[in-house]
């Protein structure tokens, strides 16, 4: 499955990597990007999390977003952007 999203994530967020490997294992791709490196990216975590830099955020294609989703969660947003 085709991933077009991008991950916001910390390299010390456990949460991030457990979704990382889920993801890796059903072989959807995606771009990682570490909001520690990348201020312009914590400030799209903060907007999408009401002033806080909560990871995972997950950014959409369409600009929709999903805090901390579950494998499952991710996998239905990425069909309903397929149709």
């Amino acid at each position: 499955m085709s991933g077009s999203f991008t991950m916001y994530s910390t390299p010390w967020c456990g949460y991030c990597h457990r979704l990382k490997g889920q993801l890796d294992r059903e072989g959807i791709t995606f771009e990682i990007v570490d909001i520690e490196q990348d201020p312009a990216a914590a400030q799209i975590v903060e907007s999408a999390n009401n002033g806080n830099q909560t990871v995972p955020t997950l950014v959409y294609a369409d600009g929709s977003a999903q805090t901390n989703p579950s494998l499952i969660q991710v996998k239905e947003k990425l069909a309903s952007l397929a149709t």
